[in-house]
């Protein structure tokens, strides 16, 4: 979901922003921990300060913010279930099409393993009707298996907040004794000389571990992560078997992918 980007938009555009847009907008200014204030934000957005006066009651009433004087921030120890919430609603057209096209891999019977990533979790939610088992790393995606009549492992360890995940040593040490047919993963971002990348530590390891696990790795990328690198590799170019994104890569990219004879599928 897109927020405010230019400061210097028109006084109708910056009217027009619907309230839920304008609110998410407000958590993600929030999120280094001060106080967003009434007035600022009312002449951002060139709207009434009553106006963000309700904003900041609806977010006060979710249970993710609390209002000082004169505005309104984070309730404590709320940053991190922010930031996955914001990850979540951003590309959502993207992730749906990706994961519309990455549905056509799975076949009746497959085991498929599924990390805790916003893109794959979009493809749990259409396997509920699937002849498949699942094995996941994330409690999001554990929630929407539950709710069907997929049988599933969630696989344990330390919990890393951000991604509502487990990672870490048990988590690594179980899932290699776990073999699923497909390992459908997700990152921050694509390099043609790096592979994919990420820049949470502890879900590189997990991740990985996934990928050694399977015996075909798909990447899950939508097109605003070509050309992006991040701290560190989860998986070389020769570690990808298929790449589903929902726009053709650029030509160098196209030509990285199929140097390493990586199968690209480009969501309709």
């Amino acid at each position: 979901m897109s927020g405010i980007s230019n400061s210097r938009m028109s006084e109708t555009q910056r009217q027009d922003i619907p309230a839920s847009e304008r609110q998410q907008d407000i958590l993600r200014r929030s999120l280094g921990g001060g106080v967003v204030r009434v007035r600022d934000l009312a002449a951002e957005f060139g709207v009434h300060e009553m106006t963000i006066r309700r904003d900041f009651d609806a977010l006060v009433d979710q249970g993710l913010m609390e209002r000082v004087r004169g505005g309104a921030r984070l309730r404590e120890r709320m940053g991190e279930e922010i930031s996955h919430q914001l990850r979540a609603a951003r590309n959502t057209e993207a992730k749906t099409a990706i994961a519309r096209a990455a549905l056509s891999l799975i076949a009746p019977g497959d085991t498929v393993a599924f990390d805790a990533s916003t893109t794959a979790l979009a493809l749990v939610r259409m396997v509920h009707d699937r002849n498949v088992s699942a094995i996941v790393s994330g409690l999001d995606a554990a929630n929407a298996l539950a709710a069907s009549a997929v049988p599933f492992v969630m696989v344990g360890g330390a919990f890393h907040g951000p991604a509502r995940s487990f990672t870490g040593v048990l988590f690594e040490e179980s899932m290699s004794r776990l073999h699923p047919d497909k390992v459908f993963f997700s990152a921050r971002g694509f390099h043609a000389a790096l592979g994919l990348t990420d820049s949470h530590l502890p879900e590189v390891g997990a991740k990985r571990a996934m990928l050694r696990s399977g015996a075909m790795t798909v990447a899950l990328m939508d097109s605003s992560k070509f050309g992006r690198r991040a701290l560190a590799t989860i998986a070389a170019m020769d570690e990808i078997d298929v790449l589903v994104t929902d726009r053709p890569p650029a030509d160098a990219d196209m030509a990285a992918l199929e140097a390493a004879d990586i199968r690209v599928i480009v969501a309709p």
